[in-house]
């Protein structure tokens, strides 16, 4: 057997709403989400909820970001999504709250199946829970669960679901050890 992408099918997919609503938001995911000029994230946040994203108080949307459906998308409470992330969201993404998804992040919630000669197009939804921290040029892959408190660190591809409180790292990324919390001392570090 060889891969022939001729036969490649996805016609099963419905990405969710109609052409013309998919095609006004490609449009204004390009001059608004995606734009490095605007940066005002209160303008954003009210924009991707017009488009049908459940977005919490206090959500901050950065310059470059790029949401390819909204209405799959998922924000918590005083969450921060980084300069440059791509929320690849063919599928469900669901972000906690105070979640920090660093610089130039990608959420993958579709893939294809290598064994498939025809390339099948597999999708599966993430889950980023409260208090996760996704490090800058990181990849969450498809139908992963980030559990509460878990790190994925810089530059790491995580593949499978993480454990709560656990750093991740590598690609793909294992768990290197716990992540221990202390109380906020409020003030500079000196």
């Amino acid at each position: 057997m060889k891969v022939d992408l001729s036969k490649y099918d996805n016609s099963w997919y419905e990405p969710g709403k109609n052409a013309i609503i998919r095609a006004t938001w490609f449009i204004l995911n390009a001059v608004v989400i995606k734009n490095p000029i605007v940066a005002h994230s209160s303008f954003k946040v009210w924009l991707l909820r017009l488009f049908g994203a459940k977005i919490g108080k206090g959500a901050v949307i950065k310059p470059s970001v790029n949401v390819k459906y909204p209405w799959n998308l998922e924000i918590g409470d005083s969450t921060w999504i980084g300069e440059g992330v791509w929320l690849d969201s063919i599928e469900k993404i669901r972000i906690g709250s105070n979640v920090c998804i660093s610089q130039a992040a990608y959420l993958c919630t579709g893939n294809h199946d290598w064994s498939d000669c025809s390339f099948g197009l597999v999708i599966k939804p993430i889950r980023i829970e409260e208090g996760a921290w996704i490090g800058a040029r990181s990849n969450v892959m498809p139908g992963v669960v980030v559990a509460n408190h878990s790190i994925i660190s810089a530059g790491s591809t995580i593949t499978k679901s993480t454990e709560p409180y656990g750093i991740y790292v590598g690609n793909p990324a294992i768990k290197v050890k716990n992540r221990f919390l202390k109380k906020s001392s409020a003030r500079r570090p000196s």
